[in-house]
């Protein structure tokens, strides 16, 4: 009967334990509200009523709308930016984005602009089938790393969409909507430090809104 007994108080103890560490325990960041983000070595980019922090290259409209960052084709159709004025190195970056129209777009880190030429590594945000969450090497070489296509199934295009972007060292992780999207080390992004930026495509009929653009420094 002690035995029994005990059995059932270890049980309880263990179960008890869980529930408390369950309590407790951050849940990923992906899956975090604004308000959960506490930590004081997080900030957020984007103030939801102007770009201020932000510096606009080229000619594309961006602008802020009831507390959305909305970016647009302009009359020139070309790319546009919109890059922080600080720059960073490690960190973890979370945006939310919707696409509406083309919606070709991008997140790029570790950046350099001038003018519209934009040196740096792109997180791509783009329409079904063509690699968002992949990692493209603007003005260098190219693709370094793709998706499965598989993955794919988790973008919600037309809808507001969770893109995380961690980059630390020489290693960079993106997740969309909780996916991990892809994972890749390189020692030419760990040997850099740039600005984030927002991409708009050339081409023109593109439209893309932003929010919650949030980013912990580590």
């Amino acid at each position: 009967m002690k035995n029994i007994l005990s059995c059932f108080l270890v049980l309880f103890l263990l179960i008890s334990c869980k529930q408390e560490e369950n309590k407790t325990q951050t849940p990923p960041f992906e899956e975090q509200s604004r308000t959960d983000l506490k930590d004081p070595k997080t900030q957020s980019l984007f103030n939801g009523k102007d770009l201020d922090g932000w510096t606009i290259y080229g000619t594309e409209k961006w602008y802020v709308e009831n507390g959305i960052l909305i970016c647009e084709s302009g009359p020139d159709k070309e790319y546009g930016y919109l890059g922080t004025n600080k720059k960073f190195k490690d960190f973890d970056l979370f945006v939310e984005f919707k696409q509406e129209a083309d919606g070709n777009s991008g997140i790029f880190f570790r950046s350099s602009i001038e003018g519209t030429k934009i040196s740096g590594w792109q997180a791509e945000v783009a329409p079904p089938g063509s690699n968002s969450g992949g990692i493209y090497e603007s003005y260098g070489r190219g693709w370094l790393i793709k998706p499965d296509p598989e993955k794919d199934k988790a973008l919600k295009m037309g809808e507001w969409n969770k893109m995380r972007i961690k980059a630390v060292g020489d290693n960079v992780t993106t997740w969309l909507n909780g996916q991990e999207m892809i994972n890749i080390t390189d020692e030419k992004i760990g040997a850099a430090v740039g600005q984030i930026a927002l991409q708009i495509h050339d081409g023109g009929g593109i439209k893309v809104k932003w929010k919650n653009i949030d980013i912990k420094e580590l």
